[in-house]
Parts: structure tokens; sequence; C-alpha cells
């Protein structure tokens, strides 16, 4: 399985950005799947992630900001971000976990999302 991440860029404050994560499979089999994003000097943190039966889970901090989705016709997945603030300039991750308590992670490359103020 291969993650394609998509859709960053150098956005102004306050501005939007939607990021795609594009399965090369269908992403039926995933029981969750997630972006992540590592800041420079920092460790990679979760941002948001939902499971197959569409739960989502947020990072406190982008929590009413950001809006994670599935679109399972297309397999993909979707952040999208508004409201950006300078600090949510990282790299941003995708994954998808196979399995529930013995799993299987996929990532997928990054792609940099850069907020300017």
């Amino acid at each position: 399985v291969q993650l394609q991440a998509s859709g960053g860029g150098l956005v102004l404050a306050g501005g939007s950005l939607r990021l795609s994560c594009a399965a090369s499979g269908s992403i039926f089999m995933f029981d969750a799947m997630g972006w992540y994003r590592q800041a420079p000097g920092k460790q990679r943190e979760l941002v948001a992630a939902i499971t197959s039966g569409g739960s989502t889970n947020y990072a406190d901090s982008v929590k009413g900001r950001f809006t994670i989705s599935r679109d399972n016709a297309k397999n993909t997945v979707y952040l999208q971000m508004n409201s950006l603030k300078p600090e949510d300039t990282a790299v941003y991750y995708c994954n998808a976990v196979l399995g529930v308590g013995v799993t299987t992670t996929y990532w997928g490359r990054g792609t940099l999302v850069t907020v300017s103020s």
C-alpha cells in the first residue's frame, strides 16, 4: 500500500489549505487513517484521525479549525485546515493503520505546510 500526500504550500496566517492523502488501494481495509505533523526540532505529533466507522479525533491545538474526512470511493482522506497559524507550520504526513491491537502502519511522504504571519 502506498500513500501519497499532497496539498501543502505557503499560506498567510488566517488562510486555509486542504491536504489530500490518496491510497494506492481501497481504504476500506484500514481501521483508521490519520494526519501527523512534525515541525523543525519537534517530535511528530498526531493532528487528526478517523476510524473506519467515521469517528474522529483531533489534537487540542487544531480542534475547531481542522476537519478530517474520508472519501471511500476515491480512496482518499482529507484534512481541511482553516484559520491557519504560524505554529501550524510543519511537514504533514498521512498514515493508515491496519488491525486492532497488533497493527501494521503505513506512512506516506510528507507535504510541507508553511504559514507566514
